[in-house]
């Protein structure tokens, strides 16, 4: 199995097609006023019209009113959410959209409880605790907390860069990859070369896996 890869945080036009034309499956927007890589409505707009055919978008959110989120829906070009709060899954539900729900790895997490929590969920994203952050805090958790079988597809978030990225594919072989901090040169400014390394790597380590 190809190991996807969801390249998260963007803010800049040009990194995101540049990273569509490496190959990425995935980017990721983040709609958390917050965070330092959070995007207006109009950047986003801009980045997802500049990217080429086949390049999902998915919308970060965490604990948002369900009136941003519709706003948001009803002016970007969103393929999936991303939910990376407290939601339970009945609110993520409720916009007709696929979605992925972010998991704070810390003990005694039970991610097959919350696989049938959220069965509908389209993956769900196993990402570092931090007390204060919501991703993208360039973390790693113990990767021996993941089960070695789950009902919902795993992506595997948190420390992740192009050092350790076939490691992960290795040791957990999960159904995608997420990064952000790991290639980047500051917050929400992504890395050419980074980007590519990363990618580079996980096609790397899955031609040694199949």
């Amino acid at each position: 199995m190809r190991t996807r890869v969801k390249i998260c945080g963007f803010t800049r036009i040009e990194e995101a097609v540049y990273a569509a034309h490496q190959g990425v499956d995935a980017i990721g927007l983040v709609f958390y006023p917050p965070s330092p890589r959070h995007v207006e409505i109009e950047q986003a707009i801009r980045i997802v019209n500049a990217l080429p055919a086949f390049t999902s978008v998915v919308a970060l959110f965490v604990n948002e009113q369900e009136a941003r989120i519709r706003e948001v829906l009803a002016r970007v070009p969103i393929d999936c959410l991303q939910f990376h709060g407290d939601e339970p899954a009945k609110a993520c539900r409720i916009y007709d959209k696929r979605y992925i729900k972010a998991v704070s790895m810390r003990e005694g997490i039970d991610i097959e409880a919350l696989a049938q929590h959220y069965h509908d969920a389209a993956g769900l994203l196993l990402d570092a605790f931090h007390p204060d952050a919501k991703g993208g805090t360039g973390s790693q958790f113990d990767w021996a907390m993941i089960p070695k079988s789950c009902t919902l597809p795993i992506i595997l978030a948190g420390g992740l860069d192009e050092t350790n990225a076939k490691q992960a594919v290795h040791a957990v072989r999960p159904y995608a990859l997420d990064v952000s901090s790991g290639v980047e040169t500051a917050k929400g400014i992504k890395d050419s070369l980074k980007i590519a390394a990363f990618i580079k790597q996980v096609n790397e380590a899955d031609r040694v896996t199949t």
